[in-house]
């Protein structure tokens, strides 16, 4: 009922709009720009009286379909993923992402955060949901939901082999660095890594055979915001075996039975530093494709440290190397 409400009312606007714009051009152009200007306004008045029912029931169909997100499966089918927040959701919009669904709370369709997300929401031809906070509660599934949830089109890259003859222009530039994750399983541990590739200005992450799903919203999550600004792809193992056959710089793994240090080697040119899975570490096929294994010292009784702490620990290293310090 409600949503056939918006659309009598938005329907009967359409239709003033529409009366008034041909009056435009029977007015001619002298004063065209005048009216426009007052249709502008009158669109905004528009928006700003009409009322949005905001959605109360946790059968809505749009409600089922945005707590269905939890899913890896319904995001294969849709596509879609999910973002909390309004200024993760804002930084989004800006990178270029499509912003399919925004579920927001009732009552903030002119919140100045608000009002740039339904803007381009409207432009990709979205939907808005405004609804009550126990059932952005329930999409969430936190006890104190964002008051703004997200629905963007999932993006995949396709890694580029750089060249190897970079003119001057781009040879000052910083050559690109690739992290490759071996069937990482823990969602917050992918998360955490986008976020830290994203700190360190790393070109993206190659997800290798079977891992955790990026678009998770737990991964997301972690991310704060990162996976919007980190290139990712996907490959096969031997895919990616191919991939480091041809590129041109080196492949670094990290690896319990390496025996250089992390900090003794040069990480300069184009690179791929490759991270093993958390239990199981890198298989030999993998370990045979890099031009340096890598190890980090364990001076404690700790045998090994969390994947995403080594790949920051290593990422960092990288860059005091490939951008010292001024």
């Amino acid at each position: 009922m409600a949503c056939r409400t918006n659309i009598c009312r938005w329907g009967a606007a359409r239709k003033a709009v529409c009366f008034q714009l041909d009056y435009v051009r029977w007015k001619g152009s002298q004063t065209k720009q005048k009216i426009r200007l007052r249709l502008l306004l009158l669109r905004r008045e528009i928006m700003a009286s009409a009322h949005m029912e905001p959605i109360t029931s946790a059968g809505n169909a749009e409600v089922k379909r945005l707590r269905a997100l939890h899913e890896r499966k319904f995001r294969r089918q849709t596509g879609l993923f999910l973002a909390e927040g309004t200024r993760i959701c804002t930084e989004a919009v800006s990178l270029g992402w499509r912003l399919q669904r925004l579920a927001f709370l009732a009552g903030r369709e002119n919140d100045r955060h608000v009002r740039p997300l339904l803007a381009a929401l409207e432009q990709d031809g979205g939907r808005a949901l405004p609804m009550t906070e126990a059932l952005l509660g329930r999409i969430s599934r936190k006890d104190n939901p964002q008051m703004v949830l997200g629905a963007f089109e999932q993006r995949w890259d396709t890694p580029d082999l750089p060249s190897d003859t970079a003119s001057a222009e781009s040879a000052a530039a910083v050559p690109p660095l690739w992290i490759a994750l071996d069937r990482v399983r823990d969602p917050g541990n992918l998360g955490t890594i986008m976020r830290t590739a994203d700190a360190t200005g790393a070109t993206g992450i190659i997800l290798i055979d079977d891992c955790t799903d990026p678009f998770s919203v737990e991964a997301v999550r972690a991310s704060m915001g990162a996976v919007f600004n980190v290139g990712i792809a996907q490959m096969d193992s031997g895919s990616f075996i191919d991939f480091v056959g041809a590129w041109p710089g080196r492949t670094i793994g990290t690896a319990l039975p390496a025996s250089r240090d992390y900090r003794d080697i040069a990480y300069d040119g184009p690179l791929i530093l490759l991270m093993g899975n958390e239990q199981a570490g890198l298989p030999d096929q993998l370990m045979q494709a890099c031009d340096q294994l890598i190890r980090m010292p364990m001076l404690g009784r700790s045998d090994s440290l969390n994947l995403a702490v080594a790949t920051g620990v290593a990422l960092y290293e990288a860059l005091r190397h490939r951008q010292p310090p001024a």
